[in-house]
């Protein structure tokens, strides 16, 4: 199931840039730790009550600057789909790359629906709804990423270092004019534009791909960025927290802000800069090995570690140790015990599913080939509505709106799939 250290050796060419995947596998440990560290669970007979240690102070609220790392799995991403071959043609490309992403995914919402029906018997009506609020939660990063990589067709063009930092400052500057209206009370709907704003790390991985980013200008943007940053949130409405709490009035994720932008350029160019040595961490064999086979199920990890996070706090409940506040006695310990339960039930989960990840469904897994360009126009209006109907399901959640949203965007990904023909055209006569 999982190989081992010599054969993962045997099987990585010469030329992999290791520095890829180490950036996205740290991304994915970091955010399943942050999510293990900032989670408050009230538990009672009749609801459970989510809440965030981070609304209680401004110095947790602080640490999102180091937790919130999700920038460099875009950045990741797309440095290694410029890394790649260039594809023959853009749809059946991406859609190799839904088939990829989404595969884990249509095991996760099954077991939710399966677990949701069973447990709609044993929860109160509010419990019910708080669990199957946060159930498909996570899927919105599935739908953020796949926005991301719609436009690597385009992002690919960028070749020289003044084409993307004029690209960059375009996109910052666009998302500020966004913020702009936010912050002067304009229509809601407008903030949801800026979630282009994930193409920023996007950018700078086609930055890191083909070198157009010296190490020396990442450092002094990564300062800048950070320094631009801080001064947002000293002087300006930004907020400090760099992850949506309640309580906001300007979030800086959803949608992502102007302060969110400056942080992809700080943690990206900082990549950049650290690159050299990432890569000689990541050429020992154990290193590399690790890296590999926690990249091979990347999703798994990601998508899993909430049912595992849920798991821990039921058992902390029924043993008696809720986590409901800062102030409650032995706080902090109970944090890190529940922390280091989190990522050994997570590793249990990863080797026990990863595999489902890496082996492919019938007809959803066939190959893809070069569309005609009728097919064409309808596989991109089938990946737009794949990205729009998966944010607003994770976003709905499996209750109220998302009974429609869910079904919606499970319809889109097998309507994209069946657009898609799997076997040559005949030859022209």
């Amino acid at each position: 199931m999982i190989p081992s250290v010599q054969q993962v050796t045997q099987v990585t060419p010469a030329t992999r840039d290791r520095c890829v995947d180490v950036v996205r596998l740290f991304s994915l440990l970091v955010v399943i730790g942050g999510h293990g560290f900032m989670l408050l669970v009230n538990i009672t007979p009749d609801r459970w009550t989510f809440g965030n240690v981070l609304t209680t102070s401004a110095r947790l609220q602080l640490a999102t600057w180091l937790l919130q790392v999700m920038p460099l799995f875009f950045f990741a991403g797309v440095a290694a789909s410029v890394l790649s071959r260039g594809p023959a043609d853009s749809a059946a490309w991406l859609f190799h790359r839904v088939q990829r992403l989404y595969r884990p995914v249509f095991y996760y919402v099954a077991v939710w629906l399966v677990a949701l029906t069973i447990a709609r018997h044993y929860l109160s009506d509010q419990a019910y709804k708080n669990v199957a609020g946060v159930g498909i939660q996570l899927t919105w990063f599935v739908g953020a990423y796949m926005l991301v990589l719609l436009g690597v067709p385009a992002l690919r063009k960028i070749r020289t270092s003044r084409a993307l930092w004029i690209t960059v400052a375009a996109m910052v500057a666009a998302v500020a004019a966004i913020d702009q209206t936010r912050i002067h009370h304009g229509p809601e709907p407008i903030g949801y534009v800026n979630f282009a704003a994930w193409y920023v790390a996007g950018v700078l991985g086609v930055g890191y791909a083909r070198s157009l980013i010296s190490r020396r200008t990442a450092l002094f943007v990564a300062i800048g960025a950070l320094v631009a940053d801080a001064l947002l949130v000293a002087l300006g409405p930004y907020e400090l927290s760099l992850v949506t709490i309640p309580g906001q009035t300007l979030s800086n994720m959803t949608p992502p802000s102007l302060v969110l932008c400056g942080h992809m350029l700080f943690l990206c160019c900082l990549a950049i800069w650290a690159a050299p040595a990432i890569n000689r961490l990541a050429a020992n064999a154990r290193v590399w090995w690790f890296v590999a086979i926690g990249n091979r199920g990347a999703m798994t990890l990601y998508l899993w570690h909430l049912v595992a996070l849920i798991v821990v706090f039921a058992v902390s409940h029924v043993l008696g140790y809720d986590r409901t506040s800062p102030s409650q006695p032995n706080f902090w310990w109970l944090v890190v015990a529940q922390v280091v339960a989190l990522y050994a039930l997570t590793c249990v989960l990863f080797w026990l599913l990863q595999p489902l990840e890496n082996t492919p469904i019938p007809w959803w897994d066939a190959r893809v080939v070069p569309l005609s360009p009728v097919r064409r126009a309808l596989a991109w209006t089938g990946l737009a509505a794949i990205v729009v109907t998966n944010l607003m399901s994770a976003k709905e959640g499996l209750k109220g709106p998302g009974l429609i949203w869910v079904p919606l965007f499970l319809a889109s990904l097998l309507i994209t799939r069946a657009i898609m023909p799997t076997k040559p055209r005949p030859p022209s006569p």
